[in-house]
């Protein structure tokens, strides 16, 4: 028997499956990285939400400037700015950190908390 007659498709074929698979596993590689990423990054931003929550309530309680950006700063992912304002009766607390991963990437997470202060609750002087 001739290999063409063992093999109808021919003996064209070969290699195919080494070529696919050198051109497949890199993009299974890339975006298993890539979810990988977008998990650590939604992990980077829930803990800016928990750090701008956390600052609101610190100065909200009236506790110093410097004792809420520091509680902020704790639950903040590494890296991250504590912004502080007060506008009336209410605190104002922003995060913002890079994103997790290779530093060339321009993405910032970032998170605004707002909280009313203690000590314009009560009734009238």
């Amino acid at each position: 028997m001739r290999p063409s007659e063992r093999n109808p498709r021919g003996s064209g074929d070969r290699g195919y499956v080494t070529a696919e698979a050198a051109v497949v596993i890199p993009a299974l590689v890339l975006f298993a990285a890539l979810l990988v990423w977008a998990l650590m990054a939604a992990a980077a931003q829930i803990r800016c939400v928990d750090a701008a929550r956390a600052g609101a309530r610190a100065v909200a309680r009236s506790e110093s400037v410097e004792a809420a950006r520091a509680a902020a700063r704790e639950a903040a992912p590494p890296g991250a700015e504590v912004e502080l304002e007060r506008s009336g009766d209410l605190w104002q607390v922003r995060v913002v950190a890079p994103a997790p991963g290779p530093d060339g990437l321009p993405v910032r997470l970032g998170a605004r908390a707002a909280a009313l202060a203690e000590d314009s609750v009560g009734p009238p002087p």
